[in-house]
Formats: structure tokens, sequence, C-alpha cells
């Protein structure tokens, strides 16, 4: 085998990103053209790629609006783009929110809706419930992301506390068709929780939400306990009419990141095992557990055989202890590397399809071999930046930082690690 273990890693990744963009996804799910209007609505961080497809591929009138993260709008002539902040909601994503339900409402029989949801809608689409406050969302968006809680449980919390997610935006759309094209970024691709399911019916209840919320010991706003305690913050039902005929088009999806990844490693004469797209737990402890892999493949030759690469996606969580500069993905690869302990013949990259990984425009890094002794070298203590959640610190003071700038998609984490033959 003659390559770099770095530039593999990081086609695999850049195919991953390609296999989501919008431009290869959207055009084959495009409704057919309605009697009255085609309306345009749609949020997360390809919803503005994805409205550039759908006006290039469109042959009728169309309007509408979408909101997209700050930095990921691209240029459109009739739908228009709006930014807003992610992970935590500001007021821009609040007055677009509102703007998006107020056309939602004025859509009649003869006009179709086509809703293009993607990651990162849950804070974009910021229609707080009636009696909260856009500073209570945030307060709340805040301790959810710290606690360590899935996506799915971050996710059920928000729609209970939202006025145009849970279904709701679909409902506000009736008797207007609604065509919803969905890139998923959860674990599993659960409509409901791909950016809260803004048009999908959602079977959690308030209840649930409470009982998350207690999970993770998070100290409410007394709005939103109020909005949760009475119920008046339940979502749209599946057995809701005004829901029921909603289409749902699951267009792109981690899976299929994942194997337009292994496609290129076998074009490297690598083969590969896919250990699953919707992995979640503590980013520290599921790099401990494919660190155990990695040894008993290098040691024992199983379950695979050297050399071999093995992806894997879904996503992680941290519950923050420290007060460093981190992510899931680099706080995977850190406890990954301090797992290894420099086994020799090892390198692996781990980053998030949308180009940032936590709140920075960093979107992962990559592990070597020699990782650990250079950070030694350097000064740096593998074991205390991982107690401080300073992954991005790491590895960028070592240079193994990954940047892709905004990569207009996001179908969650991609993670990869090649284990070559030890002579390699």
């Amino acid at each position: 085998m003659d390559f770099d273990p770095r530039v593999l890693l990081r086609r695999m990744f850049d195919a991953a990103i390609e296999a989501a963009q919008p431009s290869h996804c959207v055009p084959p799910y495009l409704p057919l053209a309605p009697k009255g209007r085609l309306i345009v609505l749609g949020a997360g961080k390809a919803s503005a790629a994805m409205a550039r497809v759908v006006e290039n591929h469109w042959k009728g009138e169309i309007s509408g609006l979408v909101v997209t993260r700050y930095g990921y709008a691209v240029p459109c002539t009739k739908i228009e783009i709006v930014e807003a902040a992610h992970p935590v909601p500001d007021a821009s994503g609040l007055a677009a929110a509102q703007r998006i339900r107020d056309i939602a409402v004025s859509a009649g029989p003869d006009d179709t809706i086509l809703c293009l949801i993607s990651g990162g809608g849950s804070s974009l689409l910021a229609l707080p419930a009636l009696g909260i406050a856009l500073e209570d969302k945030q307060a709340v968006s805040r301790a959810l992301l710290k606690s360590g809680a899935t996506i799915s449980e971050m996710n059920c919390v928000r729609r209970h506390l939202s006025g145009i997610k849970g279904g709701r935006l679909a409902a506000l759309c009736y008797p207007a068709k609604v065509v919803t094209l969905l890139i998923s970024d959860v674990p599993g691709d659960v409509p409901a929780d791909i950016a809260s399911g803004p048009t999908v019916a959602d079977i959690t209840t308030c209840d649930d939400a409470l009982a998350i919320v207690k999970r993770y010991g998070i100290d409410l706003p007394l709005s939103v306990r109020e909005t949760l305690e009475s119920g008046s913050g339940e979502t749209v039902k599946p057995d809701d009419p005004r829901i029921m005929a909603v289409e749902t088009r699951l267009i792109a999806t981690p899976q299929m990141a994942l194997e337009a990844a292994a496609q290129v490693a076998r074009a490297a004469g690598m083969p590969v095992h896919i250990l699953g797209d919707s992995i979640e737990g503590e980013a520290r402890d599921v790099g401990t557990a494919v660190a155990g892999i990695v040894k008993q493949i290098v040691k024992r030759g199983q379950p695979f055989k050297t050399p071999c690469v093995l992806l894997s996606g879904g996503e992680t969580t941290v519950t923050v202890r420290g007060n460093g500069r981190g992510g899931r993905n680099v706080e995977f690869l850190l406890s990954l590397g301090i797992a290894l302990d420099g086994l020799n013949g090892v390198w692996a990259l781990a980053g998030d399809t949308d180009g940032v990984d936590g709140i920075e425009e960093i979107a992962g890094a990559i592990l070597t071999p020699d990782t650990l002794d250079r950070a030694w070298a350097a000064g740096i203590r593998p074991k205390e930046s991982l107690l401080n959640n300073n992954g991005h610190g790491f590895f960028g003071e070592l240079g193994g930082s990954v940047f892709t700038g905004p990569t207009l998609t996001n179908v969650n984490d991609f993670r990869a690690v090649i284990v070559c033959d030890i002579e390699h």
C-alpha cells in the first residue's frame, strides 16, 4: 500500500461531505407543479444551498424564505435567505421564524409549500411558545448543550418550547399541500428529531420533556416550567388532520456519506468496515471503545484483519466540565489517542460534516501515531486537555486541526480510523 494515511483520511471526509451536497440530492425529489404557488420555506445549515438548487431546477414561479447559519448563505434571486445564530438562537432567528409563520398562514389550498429542512434548524427557526421569552429559550439551549443530553433528548425539549416546531409549521400551512425534503443529521434518521420536526408529527409529550430536564438537572426559567407542566407546549400529534397529508422525503443521510467514504478507501486498496451510522454516547467513552476494537484488530486480527478502515457516524455528546476549546469530534479523537497510547500503524480523523465541531469554525482533527509524543515534547499533557474539554486547543497546538469552511450541508459526525500493518 503506497499512500499517505493523512491524505486518504481527508479524501474520505471530503467524499462524505460531497455525497450530502444539495446539488446531488435535491433535484430527484422536487414536487410536481401546483395549480397555485410554489412557496419555499426552510431552516438549517443546508437550507440556503437547498434553496439555490430548487431555484436552478424550477421552471415556474417561485418565492419563499429560508434561514441558515451565519456564513452559510448562498446567492438566490427569488427565495430570500436570512442568516441567524447556531447553536444558541438569536433575535435574527426569531424574526425569520415569525416571517416564515406568516407566509405559511397565507398559503391557500392550491399552493404547495416546499419545506427544506436540515440539521441546525432547531436553533435557527427560533419561535418560542407563547409566554416564553427568547432569553429563556437561550438559557435552556445553553444548559442542554452542556448537559450531555443526546440530540434526541435535546430536540424533545426544544419541540415542546416552540411555536413552530413539533409539526406546528405544517399545521400552519394547512390546507396547502406540504412537501418536506430532509437532510438528516440525527442518529437513526428520525424525522421528528431533524431540526426538531417543524413539519413532522410528534409522539413525545410535555411530560417526556420534563423527565429529560429532571434527568440532567437543568434549572428551568419559570415560564418554561409552566409551559411544560401545564401541557400548553404540547406538539402536533399523528392523528391531527392538518398534518396527515404531509409528504416527507429523506434525501440525504449519514449512511450515504459513510458509503461514499468507503468507496474512496476501497479504491485505495483498503478493506472497509462501517461500524454504524448512529453511534451515540459520551464522546470520550466512544473514543475508548473504538480504541479497544483497534487494539483487538492489531493484536488478534479480530474482528477484522489488518489493513482496514473503520468508519462510523452518529452524534456523540459531551458533558462539559472544563473551560477549554472543544467539540464532540475532537473530544472523541483525543480520548481515542490517549487509549491507543501511540499504537503504531493507526491514524484517525473525526469531524463534523457541517464544518463546525462545537462552536468554532474547525471541522475536527487528525490523529497520528506520534500525536501523543509530539504533545508531550511540546509540554502539552493529553489527559489534562481531555479533562478540560480542550480538544481544539490540543490538536491546534500540534497542527492537527481540520478546516473545511462552510460545507453547506450537515449529515452529522464522521469518524474514520485507518489500521495499517505495523511495517507500514
